[in-house]
């Protein structure tokens, strides 16, 4: 008996508490009124001397039908993608306005750029979003649009240098260099070998102080060992894990697949490279559909879009394209961060 009440107690509780949830939701949802944001659509240029200023947005309070303790983020995306790829410029507690570094917005955009060293104007929208908790809906502002262009600035990721018989032995070439982007030693990178039967190392530094090859061709670096052969001529997806003193190489050839490719998810569309750009290109029909891109016509290594940010994850999310007719695509593997773009001819 006493089991059976206190059961009896529990579920009672459990009604009684979902109870006044869901009446609170309904009291809070009541004629809610979203922010307004105090932001000017049109063109501002970021500028390297303003790096450590503060911009100032404001926006009106949300009404949720009572008071609350409500959380303000402002939120950036690119113009037209619905805040899906939604980026927290920065967020308070209760204020109707917010203080950013310009140094942090111009990282926070920049990062965006398909070639950020000569950064271009990128077309965004923000937005106020108000937030109380998991159980209420947030409340969005509507969206403003602005075009901002940010500076360069270098982000710095360790690097490990690659010199070899293609580059001439050089180990204090900066552009012949595979990057850790989280810093913990396992590094990554494409390198275009212009020859056949390259040979190479890896150096920490500017010099051949410190320096890997591989005694066995077995994928095992040994300090100061054999130079690594890579056989045929073309562009190498290298990968080292240097506390685990392990590397591979990879020979790839890039294809462009979707169904709105000719080919559809069957058959890819080949992308040819230019050693001078450092990227590889293509012109086709599409559909409005999807794409990826695939190497050596194989599903183990391709790459596709998370996020919508024009960023590539290996094994990430299709690629929608936005309209059907002649496209410019191009794939941008040269650096740390993988990019590409869809320009419609």
């Amino acid at each position: 008996m006493k089991k059976i009440t206190i059961l009896i107690l529990v579920l009672g509780l459990f009604s009684f508490l979902s109870c006044t949830k869901d009446q609170t939701k309904a009291t809070l949802s009541s004629n809610p009124q979203a922010s307004v944001l105090n932001l000017a659509s049109g063109s501002v240029v970021l500028q390297k001397a303003d790096a450590a200023k503060l911009i100032t947005y404001r926006w009106s309070k949300s009404n949720f039908g009572q008071a609350v303790v409500i959380n303000y983020l402002l939120q950036m995306d690119d113009a037209g993608n619905n805040f899906k790829a939604a980026v927290t410029v920065g967020q308070v507690n209760n204020l109707d306005s917010l203080q950013v570094i310009t140094a942090d917005l111009n990282m926070k955009v920049l990062v965006k750029e398909f070639d950020p060293t000569q950064p271009a104007p990128i077309a965004l929208e923000f937005r106020i979003q108000a937030v109380i908790n998991a159980n209420v809906d947030p409340l969005n502002s509507d969206p403003v649009a602005v075009s901002i262009t940010p500076y360069f600035v270098k982000i710095v990721y360790p690097l490990l240098g690659v010199p070899g018989s293609y580059q001439g032995w050089n180990p204090g070439d900066s552009i012949t260099t595979i990057a850790s982007l989280k810093s913990n030693g396992q590094y990554e990178g494409y390198m275009y070998f212009n020859a056949e039967a390259v040979e190479f190392k890896y150096t920490q530094g500017p010099s051949w102080d410190n320096n890997w090859g591989d005694d066995g061709a077995d994928g095992t670096l040994n300090p100061g060992g054999a130079n690594i052969k890579a056989g045929a001529m073309g562009y190498y997806k290298l990968n080292v894990d240097l506390p685990g003193l392990t590397h591979r190489f990879l020979l790839t050839n890039w294809a462009v697949i979707g169904d709105a490719t000719p080919g559809g998810w069957d058959a890819g569309t080949p992308m040819t490279y230019d050693e001078t750009s450092k990227t590889w290109t293509v012109t086709l029909a599409l559909t409005q559909a999807n794409i990826k891109f695939r190497a050596n016509d194989s599903w183990d290594l391709n790459y596709g879009d998370t996020g919508g940010d024009g960023n590539l994850e290996e094994n990430g999310d299709n690629i929608a394209v936005p309209g059907a007719g002649n496209y410019t695509i191009i794939m941008d593997l040269s650096k740390p961060i993988y990019k590409y773009k869809l320009t419609k001819n």
